[in-house]
């Protein structure tokens, strides 16, 4: 799976990801941060899920209808269980997931 990690996304989630076989790229890499457009139009250029904490992205998505390759936010989960989530999202056990459409994209909640 490509994905793109927002800043807020830890360090130990790309780490897992990343050694579970999937392609991540992680903002907090970046030299500078660009403002979310940026990030979602990145991500949507590289056909990369984005991973964030972040819901202003899914108001970019379905407010102004940016699009995007999919957007997967964890909430109100802390650390620990965002890499447990990430676990299990990128083995496609994530429970409790509520999808809804955008005139693009499906956003994952």
């Amino acid at each position: 799976m490509r994905l793109l990690l927002d800043t807020c996304v830890s360090g130990v989630a790309r780490n897992f990801l990343k050694s579970a076989g999937h392609d991540v790229v992680w903002s907090a890499e970046w030299d500078s941060d660009p403002g979310d457009d940026q990030i979602l139009l990145r991500a949507h250029r590289e056909e990369r899920i984005l991973v964030t904490i972040d819901k202003d992205f899914g108001e970019l998505a379905i407010v102004r209808e940016l699009r995007h390759a999919g957007i997967v936010r964890f909430v109100g989960l802390r650390s620990g269980s965002r890499v447990r989530s990430a676990q299990k999202f990128s083995r496609g056990t994530a429970p409790n997931s509520r999808k809804a459409r955008s005139s693009q994209q499906g956003c994952l909640e």
